[in-house]
């Protein structure tokens, strides 16, 4: 006949078990690849105080990690090609293209590296890193929100839009001030895939 404390060993022994695996499981970094695909940059300027202009960077790579329970141990690393620019005229693409602006001919590259997710609840949070171009690294912040709760969403793809301001002047982006805005309106959606 089984006494009550084997009766009670039987049963703790599994549920500990699952406890620790579970907690191994929320600790346990959730590594995500972009999916070009379905991923996109785009840069908004005021143009002549009056209106605005959008380029867009439809080219980009990059990967996600994120750690359940230390989000400040996330990084997110994307590079944007600044040589597949797209521009709502040729005029603008050939000014965005040349020297004055990102000059792709000698920094082919934008880079974006965030060393730190801040959240402020399951699907919204900053991202603090850095951002390069023009050979140029500031620091810079996301604000993102995601989808779905990324760490409910482990091993399903979750996307994302991420937005932040810079100053293009402090990248040495100072041509035609009278003209177009200094402030740019950066915004990013990305599609993660576990990897």
């Amino acid at each position: 006949m089984m006494t009550l404390r084997t009766l009670l060993r039987a049963l703790m022994l599994p549920l500990l078990a699952a406890a620790v695996t579970l907690a191994h499981a929320a600790s346990v970094p959730q590594r995500y690849t972009l999916d070009a695909s379905a991923s996109n940059v785009s840069a908004k300027v005021p143009f002549f105080g009056l209106s605005s202009k959008t380029a867009k960077f439809p080219r980009m790579e990059g990967a996600v990690t994120i750690v359940p329970g230390a989000p400040e141990k996330a990084v997110i690393d994307v590079t944007f090609d600044a040589t597949a620019i797209q521009a709502p005229d040729s005029v603008t693409l050939a000014r965005l293209r040349g020297e004055k602006f990102f000059w792709v001919d000698k920094y082919p590259t934008i880079h974006f590296v965030g060393r730190s997710l801040k959240l402020a609840s399951a699907t919204k949070g900053v991202v603090a890193g850095e951002l390069t171009a023009r050979g140029v690294t500031r620091p810079a912040s996301l604000a993102v929100t995601f989808d779905a709760d990324p760490v409910a969403q482990a091993g399903k793809p979750v996307s994302f839009t991420g937005t932040t301001t810079i100053d293009r002047r402090e990248f040495g982006m100072k041509a035609y001030q009278l003209i177009v805005g200094n402030q740019v309106d950066i915004t990013l959606r990305a599609r993660m895939v576990p990897r």
